[in-house]
């Protein structure tokens, strides 16, 4: 099951980055640098839509490694650019791909550590549930939002991205 949740979480970046390429031909027949796109928010106290990408990417490769038995990688949050934003979900998809299914073998009882929470550690089970499935879908949900928010045309079906619909 831990195998097959991070790959629908690796589909779920393949969506974002079909967003990306949204947001790239709204802002050119709007006549606007997409970039200006990369720091929207909703409201002036959150955070603009590169964090919740950046933070979608950092939950997705996390949880790989940690469910893994291994250390994530570190990536600087230095993306400013739509052009980084997306060599982030891409180095992001990578990594995650790069996880094999037996890896994830005893992810339920593995004991997981978490930067913010020092001295503590939750059960690989609670991590999934409690912490990633949560926050990678609110980040995406929220970067949804920004875009169409700001008049990018993205639906229902790009976030849901391709679905295995058999005829019956």
């Amino acid at each position: 099951m831990y195998y097959q949740i991070i790959q629908q979480c690796i589909e779920n970046l393949k969506c974002l980055e079909i967003w990306l390429e949204k947001a790239e031909a709204h802002a050119a027949a709007k006549k606007f640098d997409v970039n200006i796109l990369m720091q929207s928010r909703l409201t002036p106290d959150m955070h603009g839509f590169i964090y919740q990408v950046t933070s979608a990417c950092d939950y997705v490769k996390a949880a790989a490694a940690r469910l893994a038995g291994e250390t994530p990688p570190k990536h600087p949050d230095t993306e400013m650019t739509i052009e980084e934003a997306r060599a982030r979900i891409e180095k992001t998809i990578a990594y995650a791909e790069s996880m094999k299914e037996a890896q994830f073998e005893g992810a339920a009882e593995r004991m997981i550590t978490v930067p913010w929470l020092p001295g503590k550690r939750i059960k690989g089970d609670d991590y999934l549930r409690q912490i990633i499935i949560p926050n990678v879908y609110f980040h995406l949900t929220t970067a949804y939002n920004i875009l169409r928010h700001n008049g990018v045309d993205v639906g229902k079906m790009d976030y849901l991205g391709n679905l295995n619909i058999v005829d019956a």
